[in-house]
Order: structure tokens, then C-alpha cells, then sequence
């Protein structure tokens, strides 16, 4: 009796030991405390990545809770975190949740960024958001699909440069190149020679240079002097010039207005010009007139009535006789 005693003693010291050891690892590992005052935070996201159950949540870097429950929403589009916080620690709605990751590739935690402490406090079953985890295997996709993006840029630009040496860089090319470095060469020879002829042409003709710009410059200083008074003289005689203009345009309206009379049959002349007969007349009297005035200037008024005047006939006669002459 007395060693089947011993053994249930040793056994149940065993069992307590095992279970305050348990309790202990718990505490310290997971950090959480049978003996502390929690409340409860439900976090929504659309990932949670490699988070479990029992993880811890930091704040700050301090453990102040862990992860009870996650539970995947029924249109299997978010998930809902719920975290059991220690009451000792107040968390504002103003701070941010994320998972992250313990190490690169360590357990997942919930870690609690405080900001500027400006929010209401957070009470038990409260909803925030979270940040979804960094998903390493989308990046290393992405990464990939980005690589194989730059490699096939780097083909296309391989295949540019090939493109590139074929039709430009050819031998053919180069050949015309170097022609066109030679021609310019020679081009910039020439013009080098020129420019040295021009600067010895200047430097030897300095003195006549000198004395045409001078001219120049007494020939534009006399245009200037020759202008200025061909204005003041428009300027004083200005008056003068309007009347001389109003004059002609005077005279041209006189002249516009006899010729319409002219054309138009009125006076004397535009009489004549439109009367066939009376124009003959006229001419045959200017014919006369022509006529009598040679007579006399070649005999004389005497000597057209009396130098030879027929016997029984007038004067008249007489003078018609002479006008016959």
C-alpha cells in the first residue's frame, strides 16, 4: 500500500509539473496568460497568408495579444482576424494593422502601427481593416514575368543592332561615310584658304576700305540731310502742293467734261464733229484760209488787188484772179 501511494504521488507531482510547464511555454512562447483580461478586435482583409491560430499580435514591437480565430467570409472574398488584446494596452482607430513575417522566412504576426494616437480607443469587437501579408511567390512571378519581359526586349534590341549593322554599317556605307569625311576635310581646307585670302585682301586694301566706308557714311549722312529737306520743303510749301494737285484734278474734270461734250454733239466743235457736211465745209474754208494766207504772205496785200488786174474787171475779179495764182 504504502509504495502504491508513493507512485500516485509521484505520478500526479509529474502531472502538475508537466502542466505548469505547459502553461509556462505557452506564456512565454505564444504570450499568452490565463491570469490577464483580454478583449477582442475582428480584423478584415483579403489575405492572410501563412497566419495561424495562437500568433502573436505586436504593437510597437511588444506582444500584447494574440490570434484567436480566423474565419473565411462566406462569399469567400475577405477573412476576418479576431485578436484577443490584452486590456493593459489601448490601441486607436487611427493606427494600421498588417501581417508580417518574422524574419524573411519566419512565423506570420500581426503587428499593431501606432501613428498619432488622434482616434477614438478601440473597444471589444471592434472592425478594422488590415493589411494583406507580402505574398512572396506573386512577387517571384511577377519578378519572372518581368525578366522575361527584359529578355525579350533584349532580343528585339539584338535584333535592331543586327538590323542596324546591316544597312548602315555596311561596307558601302562606311565608303560613303569616309567619302563625305574627306569631301568635308577638303571643303573646310578651301574654306580656311578663302578666309585667309579675304583677311590678306582686307589687311593690304585697309585704306581704301576705310575710305569707301567713309564715303559711305558722308553719302548716307547727305541722303539723310536731302531727305529732311525734301520734308520741310513739302512741309512749307504743303499749301502749294494741295492747290497745284487740286488744280489738275481741276483741269482733268474740264477736259473729261468737253470731251463728253464733244462726243456728245453740243458747241461748236461737237457740232462740226457730228454734222458730215458742216465738217466739209469747214475743211474747204481752212483749205481757202491756208491758200489766201500763203498769197499773202508772197504778194502782199497790194499786189494781190493791183499788180495784175485785167482790163474791164473788178476788184473782186482781180483778186480772185490772184488767189488762182
Amino acid at each position: 500500500m504504502d509504495k502504491t501511494r508513493l507512485e500516485i504521488k509521484v505520478g500526479l507531482f509529474v502531472f502538475i509539473g508537466l502542466a505548469l510547464l505547459a502553461v509556462l511555454i505557452i506564456q512565454f512562447s505564444k504570450g499568452t496568460s490565463l491570469f490577464r483580461d483580454t478583449y477582442a478586435l475582428r480584423l478584415k482583409t483579403t489575405d492572410v497568408g501563412d497566419l495561424k491560430e495562437r500568433a502573436s499580435v505586436l504593437l510597437a514591437g511588444v506582444t500584447v495579444g494574440s490570434v484567436k480565430e480566423i474565419t473565411l467570409a462566406d462569399d469567400s472574398k475577405s477573412v476576418t482576424i479576431v485578436l484577443q488584446v490584452y486590456k493593459d494596452f489601448k490601441i486607436y482607430s487611427d493606427a494600421r494593422f498588417a501581417i508580417e513575417s518574422a524574419g524573411f522566412l519566419g512565423d506570420k504576426y500581426v503587428a499593431v502601427i501606432p501613428t498619432f494616437n488622434q482616434g477614438a480607443v478601440l473597444t471589444n469587437n471592434a472592425e478594422v481593416n488590415c493589411q494583406e501579408p507580402f505574398n512572396l511567390q506573386e512577387v517571384a512571378s511577377s519578378a519572372q514575368g518581368f525578366m522575361k519581359r527584359i529578355d525579350e526586349t533584349a532580343k528585339k534590341l539584338d535584333s535592331s543592332v543586327a538590323a542596324l549593322h546591316d544597312q548602315v554599317l555596311n561596307a558601302q556605307t562606311l565608303a560613303n561615310f569616309g567619302a563625305a569625311i574627306t569631301n568635308m576635310r577638303v571643303f573646310t581646307e578651301q574654306a580656311l584658304g578663302t578666309v585667309a585670302n579675304i583677311n590678306l585682301l582686307i589687311a593690304t586694301n585697309s585704306g581704301r576700305v576705310s575710305i569707301a566706308m567713309s564715303n559711305a557714311a558722308s553719302f548716307s549722312a547727305e541722303l539723310t540731310q536731302l531727305g529732311a529737306s525734301a520734308q520741310d520743303v513739302l512741309a512749307s510749301n504743303n499749301v502749294n502742293v494741295s492747290a497745284a494737285t487740286k488744280n489738275i484734278v481741276d483741269a482733268s474734270a474740264t477736259l473729261k467734261r468737253v470731251a463728253d461734250d464733244l462726243q456728245a454733239g453740243k458747241g461748236l466743235a461737237g457740232v462740226v464733229l457730228q454734222n458730215p457736211q458742216l465738217a466739209t465745209n469747214v475743211q474747204v474754208l481752212a483749205a481757202n484760209l491756208a491758200v489766201t494766207s500763203s498769197n499773202l504772205n508772197r504778194l502782199g496785200l497790194w499786189g494781190i488787188l493791183w499788180s495784175h488786174k485785167p482790163t474791164g474787171t473788178n476788184a473782186a475779179d482781180g483778186v480772185h484772179a490772184a488767189s488762182k495764182r
